[in-house]
């Protein structure tokens, strides 16, 4: 033993060099198994794969002759195809009797940033819609007897990673239940997967008249809806789901 050398330190090398050989015969174990075990797979007879369960192909073996094809779907019946038209015509009509209402955009498109101004953060709002993908917003609006006001608009958002209609339509039915809005999970839109119509409480306020407010959010493709009706009396609940069926129908 050398003067130098501790001899406490003896027993920890001679630690250390028992568990490296111990390592060293495990990843040989380890190797020479792997090899026996490839060796007797490669000496026995290969196994078949059971056959794939696969039905009969819903298209043609072969392509049909020529003038045989199905026809085109018609654009009226296309929505990518009516998508990317004028979105305007997608609105449903101003009904007969009904007056512009003086506060509707005068073309019937909304800029993106007058779409987020009314929200309660515009910036933020601006921030959200851009990165959902917004591409462009169609809106109109009337008047019908006393007070009553109808507003829709349709909020197309670009193809991409992010289902831009579907996801806005969901954060504004998630807020619905709250006290200060619809204070319920509102009503089923029937002829869409995900769509609901609400009918707000009575809004008072002392010095100004009761405000009655009904709303309805489905989306169908690319396309979020938003359906709103005003009024100074109580709006029905079929009125809130008629409007909404029937802009659900144009689209």
């Amino acid at each position: 033993m050398s003067p130098d050398t501790p001899p406490a330190a003896r027993p920890r090398r001679r630690a250390l060099r028992t568990t490296g050989l111990i390592a060293v015969a495990a990843l040989l174990g380890l190797v020479g198994g792997t090899a026996v075990g490839y060796r007797i797979q490669a000496d026995r007879e290969p196994t078949p794969l059971p056959p794939l369960n696969q039905p009969g192909l819903a298209y043609p073996a072969k392509p049909l002759p020529k003038g045989e094809e199905p026809d085109p779907l018609p654009a009226s019946e296309d929505l990518q195809a009516k998508a990317q038209g004028d979105l305007r015509k997608l609105l449903v009509p101003r009904p007969a009797g009904a007056k512009k209402d003086k506060f509707a955009d005068r073309d019937g498109w909304q800029s993106v940033s007058e779409f987020a101004s009314h929200f309660d953060r515009p910036g933020d709002a601006l921030s959200y819609q851009l990165e959902l993908g917004i591409r462009r917003v169609a809106v109109t609006s009337w008047a019908t007897g006393g007070d009553r006001v109808s507003e829709i608009r349709l909020v197309q958002y670009r193809a991409g990673d992010e289902l831009g209609a579907q996801d806005y339509v969901a954060e504004q039915q998630d807020y619905m239940p709250d006290a200060e809005f619809a204070d319920s999970e509102g009503e089923p839109l029937e002829g869409s997967a995900d769509g609901r119509y609400y009918v707000f409480p009575v809004q008072r306020e002392a010095g100004y008249e009761d405000l009655y407010e009904a709303r309805a959010y489905f989306h169908r493709g690319d396309i979020a809806v938003e359906v709103f009706l005003y009024d100074t009396e109580k709006i029905p609940e079929k009125d809130i789901r008629s409007l909404a069926e029937r802009q659900l129908g144009r689209l």
